[in-house]
């Protein structure tokens, strides 16, 4: 004959104010127990509750366990509940190291406050100055034999690099400089117009474009298209242990990885923003001729006049500068990747927003110093 398992019973009696507890009150009779049941509350009494145990077989530290934590729900209610008469002989026992157990754990950590999270993020940003400032000693300790021994240089990876970052990004980068190009004759064309100063497009297109929207335009593109692919690719890397294998074989990842990007770009980068120039003027003459009556052979006659080489060196200089920004803080991001994939998207957002951040800022340092020493 297959016999039941004992439950463990719960029910009340409101008109006595009796929480009758029966059964068998361990591990083994609460599991065969319905978890409603057990979970439920009686009617709020507000002359509280006696718990009656009389009809209890068996008690173990589960049991106790539960009867505390109903204990609490209810004087949380603000009902008192107290111990009946007859109960178990080591119900007392149980229920006593129950309450010790629970009042020994650990607090919840507090939310930490103003003064304190101004302090860790100080401290945080302090931490990573730091770890930023030996990034950049590792490389300048890379390069420096590399630069004094050319033929030590990985050519074969740097052309790629070059492809990757320069060649495949001419499609896009010239889009936006024509684009731009457009935009700005045909803002700056109808101020013009009313004054009959449309020969003045021309300056007005070439020396923005040279100066300020095209090597600003290149370094954003490149920093959101190659920063951020940069970033993810070592992040990767450092997550499947690649660069630690690297070190293993007596491979410095900073000359394998690091170097050839940072050569490539630094090439690259004053190369595309010619390139935007070239595209961003264009443009911008193509707006004059259709739009605003300014014939194609005049804009280029006076182009020569209107470009002072001092505004091409001015594009020129910056974008160098640029190119260490976006690959310092691209590879450091990536080379700070730890533990998982979700580490490896945090690095990216960060290294797209830090590096335009940055370039932006860099390029009003530019101007400020330009305009002191005359440029």
């Amino acid at each position: 004959m297959h016999m039941q398992p004992p439950t463990a019973g719960l029910d009340w009696d409101e008109d006595r104010g009796l929480i009758l507890c029966s059964g068998d009150w361990t591990s083994t009779g609460l599991a065969a127990f319905n978890r409603r049941t057990l979970q439920a509350l009686p009617p709020k009494r507000s002359q509280g509750w006696t718990l009656d145990a009389s009809g209890m077989t068996r008690l173990d530290l589960t049991g106790a366990r539960q009867l505390h934590r109903l204990q609490e729900r209810l004087e949380a209610r603000g009902e008192m509940v107290l111990l009946g008469a007859e109960r178990p002989d080591q119900m007392d026992g149980l229920l006593a190291f129950t309450r010790q157990a629970v009042s020994e754990r650990q607090p919840q950590p507090r939310a930490p406050g103003l003064l304190e999270r101004i302090g860790r993020d100080t401290v945080g940003r302090l931490q990573q100055s730091g770890a930023f400032l030996s990034f950049i000693g590792e490389i300048t300790l890379e390069a420096l034999p590399r630069l004094l021994r050319p033929w030590t240089i990985r050519w074969k990876q740097l052309a790629a690099e070059i492809q990757k970052a320069g060649v495949q990004a001419l499609p896009i980068i010239g889009l936006l400089a024509f684009l731009v190009g457009l935009v700005i004759a045909y803002q700056g064309g109808e101020t013009l117009e009313r004054y009959g100063a449309n020969i003045f497009l021309v300056e007005l297109i070439s020396v923005t474009m040279l100066r300020e929207m095209a090597p600003l335009l290149t370094a954003i593109v490149v920093a959101g298209r190659t920063g951020s692919s940069w970033a993810a690719q070592l992040g990767t890397m450092k997550i499947t242990e690649e660069i630690d294998a690297l070190r293993t074989l007596g491979i410095s990842p900073y000359d394998m990885l690091i170097l050839p990007r940072l050569m490539a770009l630094i090439v690259v980068l004053p190369l595309l923003t010619i390139y935007a120039d070239v595209l961003g003027i264009v443009g911008g003459m193509l707006v004059a001729d259709l739009m605003f009556g300014l014939p194609t052979h005049e804009f280029i006659n006076r182009l020569p006049e209107a470009i002072a080489a001092s505004h091409l060196w001015v594009g020129i200089i910056k974008a160098p500068v640029f190119a260490l920004i976006i690959v310092g803080i691209a590879c450091f991001q990536g080379m700070r990747v730890q533990g998982s994939a979700e580490s490896v998207g945090r690095a990216t957002t960060v290294t797209v927003v830090q590096a335009i951040f940055l370039v932006i800022v860099a390029d009003a340092v530019f101007s400020i110093l330009f305009n002191l020493v005359g440029l």
